[in-house]
C-alpha cells in the first residue's frame, strides 16, 4: 500500500510542482538585468557575469550531493533545506548593492536546484501508483515551465519597479513553498542509509567546477586557462570515478549508472539539454534587435517574456500527455517523440523568424517537445535503480541536463559572437545556424534513445515496478552490487 499522505494526492503534486517552479525561476530572474548589472553592482562587465555563473556552479555541485543526502536522511527534509537556502539567498540579494554579496546570494539560490529531483523522488515514495506517471512528468517539466513563465514576470518587475523587488518576491515565494510543503507533503520513510561519501562529494564538486568554469568563462579567460581547466576537470573526474568504484558507499553508484537504461537516458538527457537551450539563446536576442537590422523585431524585454511565456504553458499541458504515452507505449517512445517534436520546432524556426506570431508558434512547438521528453526521463531512471537510490539517480539526471544546457550556451555564444554584422550584432545566418544545431542535437538524442530497452508501462504503474512495491519501507543499508541484479524494469 502507498504511504498515507497528509493532504490529497492532487495537493501534494501541486505543491511539489510549485516548489519546482519557484526554484526554476532563479534561472531566469536575472536575465532582464544582464545589460544593467555592471552599473547596478558597480562592477566590470566581466565580473558582473559572476551573478549568473555563481548560480550555475553551485546548482551543478549541489544537485548530486543533495540527492544522496535525501536518500540517506529524508527527501522532504533536504527539500525544505534547499528552499530555506533559496530564501536566505534571496534576502541577501534583496539587500545587496555590490557584487560580492550578490554573488553570495545567487550562490545560495543555486544550492536549491536539487529541489526538483528531490520532489520527483518524494512522489515515487508517497503517491498512489496510478498518479505517479503524470505527477513526475509535471515535476520534471517544472524546470522549463518556471524558466519560461518567470521571464515575463521578471521583466515586468525590472522595467516598472526597483530591481531588488525581484529578490523580495523570490523570498516570498520560497517561504510560501516551505509552508505548503510542511503542511501537506509527508516525509518518505524510504531511506538508503549508509555514510556520506565526503571524498566523492569533494572530487565531483571540484571536477564539475573546473568544467563549468571553462564552459562559462572560457571566452573571457582565454584559450590557455580554458584548456587548463578542462584538463584539470578530466583528471579530477577520472580520479573521482576511480574512487567511486572502490568505496563501499559511493556518492553516485557508477555500477548502477552504467546500466544501459540509466547510462543512455543520462546521455540522451545531456544531448537534449544541449539542444533545447538554443531557443533561449536565439529568440530573446532576435526579438530585441532593432528593426533596422532587417530581421530584428524591436521588442522590449517584457515583450520577449510575453512571447516566450506560451511555451511554458504548453510544457505544463504536455505533462499528462507524456504520462499517457509512457503508459501506452513506454517512456522510451515518449522521449523519442519529444526530441522529434523539438527537432521539428527548430526546423520551423530556421524558416520562421520574421514575425512575433511565428516565434510564439516555434517556441510553443519546442515547448511541447520539451514537456514530452522531460516527463519520460524520470520514468526511465526510476524504473532502473533501487528505490533507496531514487533521489541520487534523479539528481544525476538533472545534472546531466544542466551540463548540456551550459555547453550549449557557450557554443551558441561563440557562434553568435563570430557571425556579426558591421554594427557588431549577430546576423540572421548566425541565429539560423544555432537553431539548426539545436535541431541536430535533438536528432542525436533520438538516436541515443533508440538503443534504450523497450518497455510498455501497465496502467497504474511506474515502468519496472509493480504497485505492491510501493510499500513504505525503511531501507537500512544500500544494497550490495550482487543484490541489485535483476531489478524490475532492467531489460539488458
Amino acid at each position: 500500500m502507498p504511504m498515507k499522505v497528509r493532504g490529497a494526492p492532487q495537493a501534494v503534486v501541486a505543491i511539489l510542482a510549485f516548489a519546482g517552479i519557484v526554484v526554476a525561476l532563479m534561472q531566469t530572474m536575472m536575465i532582464p538585468l544582464i545589460p544593467q548589472l555592471p552599473r547596478l553592482l558597480h562592477a566590470t562587465p566581466s565580473d558582473a557575469t559572476w551573478a549568473i555563473t555563481a548560480t550555475l556552479l553551485t546548482g551543478a555541485v549541489a544537485t548530486p550531493v543533495v540527492g544522496r543526502l535525501g536518500d540517506m536522511y529524508g527527501k522532504r527534509r533536504m527539500l525544505l533545506i534547499g528552499l530555506a537556502l533559496l530564501v536566505l539567498g534571496s534576502f541577501i540579494g534583496a539587500l545587496s548593492g555590490t557584487l560580492a554579496p550578490m554573488v553570495v546570494g545567487r550562490s545560495l539560490q543555486g544550492l536549491a536546484m536539487g529541489v526538483i529531483p528531490l520532489g520527483i523522488s518524494v512522489m515515487r515514495d508517497v503517491l498512489p501508483a496510478d498518479r505517479l506517471g503524470s505527477a513526475t512528468a509535471l515535476m520534471s517539466a517544472s524546470l522549463g515551465v518556471g524558466g519560461a513563465l518567470g521571464l515575463p514576470a521578471a521583466a515586468l518587475v525590472a522595467e516598472r519597479a526597483d530591481w531588488h523587488l525581484l529578490f523580495w518576491t523570490a523570498a516570498g515565494f520560497g517561504v510560501l513553498a516551505m509552508a505548503l510543503v510542511l503542511a501537506v507533503v509527508p516525509e518518505s520513510q524510504v531511506r538508503g542509509g549508509g555514510r556520506f561519501d565526503v571524498v566523492g562529494a569533494a572530487g565531483l564538486s571540484a571536477g564539475l567546477s573546473c568544467l563549468l568554469l571553462a564552459v562559462s568563462k572560457g571566452v573571457d579567460w582565454g584559450g590557455q586557462v580554458t584548456a587548463g581547466l578542462l584538463g584539470t576537470s578530466a583528471i579530477l573526474l577520472g580520479l573521482w570515478g576511480w574512487w567511486e568504484l572502490r568505496t563501499g558507499e559511493p556518492l553516485v553508484d557508477l555500477r548502477t549508472s552504467a546500466r544501459r537504461q540509466v547510462l543512455l537516458t543520462n546521455l540522451a538527457s545531456a544531448v537534449f539539454g544541449f539542444g533545447m537551450f538554443a531557443m533561449t539563446m536565439v529568440l530573446p536576442q532576435l526579438l530585441q534587435l532593432p528593426r533596422s537590422t532587417g530581421y530584428g523585431l524591436g521588442t522590449t524585454m517584457l515583450g520577449v517574456g510575453l512571447t516566450l511565456a506560451p511555451s511554458g504553458l504548453v510544457m505544463m499541458a504536455m505533462s499528462p500527455v507524456s504520462a499517457r504515452i509512457s503508459r501506452a507505449r513506454g517512456p522510451k517512445v515518449t522521449l523519442m517523440a519529444g526530441a522529434l517534436v523539438v527537432a521539428a520546432g527548430y526546423g520551423l524556426g530556421v524558416l520562421m523568424m520574421s514575425a512575433l506570431w511565428q516565434l510564439v508558434f516555434v517556441s510553443s512547438v519546442i515547448g511541447a517537445g520539451i514537456g514530452l521528453a522531460y516527463g519520460a526521463m524520470p520514468a526511465l531512471i526510476m524504473s532502473a535503480v533501487p528505490i533507496g537510490e531514487t533521489a541520487a539517480a534523479n539528481s544525476l539526471n538533472t545534472l546531466m541536463r544542466a551540463i548540456g544546457t551550459s555547453i550549449s550556451s557557450a557554443v551558441a555564444g561563440v557562434i553568435l559572437a563570430n557571425l556579426t554584422n558591421a554594427a557588431g550584432l549577430p546576423t540572421l545566418d548566425g541565429f539560423r545556424l544555432v537553431m539548426a544545431i539545436g535541431g541536430g542535437a535533438s536528432l542525436v538524442a533520438i538516436a541515443i534513445a533508440a538503443f534504450l530497452p523497450a518497455h510498455r508501462v501497465p496502467a497504474g504503474t511506474l515502468p519496472g515496478r509493480e504497485p505492491s512495491a510501493r510499500r513504505a519501507v525503511r531501507i537500512s543499508a544500500r544494497p550490495r552490487p550482487a543484490e541489485r541484479a535483476g531489478l524490475p524494469g532492467e531489460d539488458e
